[in-house]
């Protein structure tokens, strides 16, 4: 259960009592989420205890010691017994982070030799939840601080020290408006909100956790943003950790960010992004007719739909419905190979998104770049392959056509309280218009019609809501080089609701699912799952 905070107050109970075993404690900032209501709930917090000593100069007759220790505080035998006997040192510690009951127990013994000294650590009450963004402390040689997620990211604000408040006011009340790259947030202390809601940050991780195990995939991904104002609810990976106990994870991979560290060729997820530079260019509308072949060379190279079909003359609307790779590839060329790439890279795929957590990728799109373009490289990116995003430049671009064209900054702090009293809030004002609001409002549409229509056979469309969305399959480039695995795919999905004004922009991928070839199989009961969530969670009103 999470612990709802109703002060930012922090007591320690024992600071009066008993003294440090170094002369000073640990301290530093707080990460708080807040929930739908405006409740700050601890995420990273600190915890009081002691320090469980003996001084072996002191200490009589280890071995009876012992046996009164034990049933108190559970310890190895031979590794007490050998601390407990080196005479010629008067410090040993015995146990670290004792519970502030048990270690008053203890100095209640008054065995003489056995000391208790205050002890402060890093708590995490939420256990797993948000572990990815959160991240946690470790060492790097002899420094101790942040080493993953906003822990790391935030290290300066978060971190304790007796530094005076240099200029401080002058930050404050300056001109200064990019927050992120100001010393008043690289150097000042304070302690850190998110924008992540708690009960919707656990709904997801059980979604994640649910479909990994029912498709047997490596890993399973989610976010859950505000394609508005680039808040982000919820995200995270499956496999998670618990980074109150992180020494238990034999893989170190699983500490890292997925959703911000690595990149993917995305597949068809993609095609939103060119039919809605083909509508804005004014080279196709939804209505634009092109006579499918099934498949065509290119460059010597076979480029194919997803089953090789031809479909004869079809539409827009079905090329996205169908999620048909000739089509794109159709508007690709009617566009010109520089027109595509400047569009694509006014979405922003060909840049970081400076999302506020470490180690965030560089997309790799050079393709994008080349003097003499190669056409199969345009016809593969046409439909998300021949270029690798992270998944949140991936939101970041889809999110162009929920929120009627343009740019966010997606983050995850929501306002930063510095010790000296005064709050500083993390707001971003709207970035470029990329697309007409008209365009994005066409390819919503077009989006609409195919989760009333024809994903999973309309099964999935709301009487009252409506919901917009594009599924994905792609295809794993092999790992030396030289094309793509046969049996091996990313599956992804991107919806929003509610589609012509929406609160919520859900993006989930997966790696390497068994048993399901497509995006449509397995991501679109947890995406239709999580919508109907969302719905009841924060009473959405319906918008039809």
């Amino acid at each position: 259960m999470l612990q709802v905070v109703h002060s930012d107050t922090y007591t320690e109970k024992a600071d009066r009592q008993y003294s440090t075993a170094g002369g000073s404690i640990f301290s530093r900032g707080n990460i708080f989420f807040q929930n739908k209501d405006g409740e700050l709930v601890s995420a990273a917090t600190l915890k009081s205890g002691f320090i469980v000593a003996v001084n072996p100069q002191i200490l009589k007759d280890p071995e009876r010691v012992y046996e009164i220790l034990n049933p108190i505080l559970p310890l190895e035998h031979d590794v007490f017994i050998a601390k407990a006997t080196k005479k010629n040192d008067p410090y040993e510690e015995i146990a670290k982070h004792v519970e502030t009951e048990v270690g008053e127990k203890i100095d209640a013994l008054k065995i003489p030799g056995l000391k208790v000294y205050k002890d402060r650590w890093r708590f995490y009450p939420g256990g797993d939840s948000a572990s990815h963004t959160v991240g946690f402390l470790g060492f790097k040689g002899d420094e101790y601080a942040g080493r993953y997620g906003l822990e790391r990211y935030y290290e300066s604000v978060l971190s304790r020290t007796n530094a005076a408040y240099t200029n401080f006011f002058a930050q404050i009340f300056s001109n200064i408006k990019d927050v992120k790259n100001s010393t008043l947030e690289n150097e000042k202390e304070g302690d850190i909100v998110t924008t992540i809601e708690p009960t919707v940050q656990s709904y997801l991780q059980e979604v994640l956790a649910s479909t990994t195990q029912k498709w047997g995939a490596d890993y399973v991904g989610g976010i859950i943003i505000n394609p508005m104002t680039g808040e982000i609810y919820a995200l995270g990976t499956y496999p998670t950790f618990d980074p109150n106990n992180t020494q238990v994870e034999k893989k170190v991979q699983t500490f890292s960010n997925k959703l911000v560290e690595n990149t993917y060729e995305m597949g068809s997820v993609i095609k939103p992004l060119t039919i809605a530079a083909g509508i804005d260019a004014g080279v196709i509308t939804s209505a634009t007719t092109y006579n499918d072949t099934g498949f065509v060379m290119v460059s010597g190279k076979k480029v194919s739909n997803f089953d090789g079909k031809a479909r004869g003359v079809v539409d827009m609307q079905q090329v996205l419905s169908q999620s048909l790779n000739l089509g794109v590839f159709h508007v690709e060329k009617l566009l010109g190979y520089k027109k595509f790439a400047d569009y694509m890279r006014s979405f922003g795929v060909a840049e970081k998104t400076n999302i506020d957590l470490p180690n965030e990728a560089k997309n790799l799109t050079s393709n994008l770049d080349r003097k003499s373009p190669v056409e199969v490289e345009y016809a593969n990116m046409s439909f998300g392959q021949g270029i690798s995003l992270t998944p949140i430049s991936t939101v970041r671009a889809l999110s162009t056509i929920a929120n009627g064209g343009y740019l966010i900054h997606p983050h995850v702090t929501k306002k930063i309280n510095y010790k000296i009293g005064i709050t500083k809030d993390i707001e971003f004002p709207p970035g470029a218009q990329v697309i007409k609001k008209e365009t994005a409002h066409e390819v919503t549409r077009m989006m609409i019609y195919s989760v009333d229509n024809v994903l999973s056979n309309g099964s999935t469309k709301l009487t009252n809501y409506s919901v917009a969305a594009k599924t994905g399959t792609a295809q794993i480039a092999k790992s030396g080089g030289g094309g793509y695995y046969e049996d091996t795919f990313l599956h992804s999905f991107v919806g929003y609701f509610p589609a012509y004004n929406p609160r919520f922009l859900i993006f989930f991928f997966i790696m390497n699912p068994r048993g399901a070839q497509y995006g449509s199989e397995t991501l679109t009961t947890p995406f239709s799952e999580t919508v109907k969530f969302l719905i009841n969670y924060y009473e959405v009103p319906p918008d039809r």
